[in-house]
């Protein structure tokens, strides 16, 4: 990891789009390892070629590096985030796209950023519920993320995300909900012997004609029934 972080510093900036992906899904599926965190992984992961825009429920900061060792995105995260001890480092230079939560106006620049990357081709990321649970419920998907979607005509690929243990329960140890710090939650991961972090690729959505509203309650939705919870 000390490597990686090196490289990161100093030369990532330097990469094609193709070369950081692949150092993207490299260090995210190492970091996984590391923490004893194997994927599952059930329908197909969408491919590059075309504008298209993740959709995913949100448990805890590991979605990022789960959905990143399958198909490297460029996320958007809250700014807190980026002054995180280096995995705020690692989202800095994989491209997250920051916004100021507490400024409802941040949300035009964010959406302007989000469109030109989907216009310049690469895969985005986003979690509408704008906060994690502890994976037994699907909140209320906010739309307005959605929207550089429709202006693009991008395809909307929903992402239900679960943790468990090795005995299929629900493993509330990855959750980083509340006022629990990133160490707390970091020490209650390393504790687990091990924690299977489920994946299941839903049937894409086109966004051709539609509504950001009805967009957002679809993929809602569908990745409730997904997970056998209630939108």
């Amino acid at each position: 990891m000390s490597n990686g972080l090196v490289f990161a510093t100093f030369r990532f900036h330097r990469l094609s789009p193709a070369q950081r992906s692949f150092h993207v899904q490299r260090w995210s599926a190492r970091l996984l390892q590391i923490l004893a965190i194997r994927l599952k992984v059930a329908g197909l992961p969408p491919h590059a070629g075309g504008p298209a825009m993740i959709v995913a429920n949100h448990v805890s900061w590991l979605d990022v590096y789960a959905l990143n060792a399958m198909c490297p995105a460029y996320f958007v995260a809250k700014s807190e985030i980026e002054r995180w001890p280096l995995l705020g480092l690692f989202a800095r230079k994989s491209g997250t796209v920051f916004i100021e939560r507490a400024r409802k106006r941040d949300i035009l620049r964010v959406n302007a950023q989000i469109a030109s990357l989907l216009r310049a081709g690469a895969m985005m990321a986003v979690f509408p519920e704008g906060t994690t649970t502890e994976g037994d419920v699907v909140l209320p998907f906010r739309p307005p993320l959605l929207q550089p979607a429709v202006d693009c005509n991008a395809l909307l690929q929903p992402v239900a995300i679960r943790y468990e243990r090795a005995d299929g329960s629900l493993c509330s140890a990855a959750c980083f909900i509340g006022d629990t710090s990133f160490a707390a939650t970091l020490w209650l991961v390393l504790k687990q012997p091990r924690i299977h972090a489920r994946l299941q690729f839903l049937p894409a959505l086109s966004c051709g004609g539609r509504h950001r509203k009805t967009l957002a309650r679809e993929t809602e939705s569908c990745i409730a029934g997904a997970l056998g919870l209630q939108a």
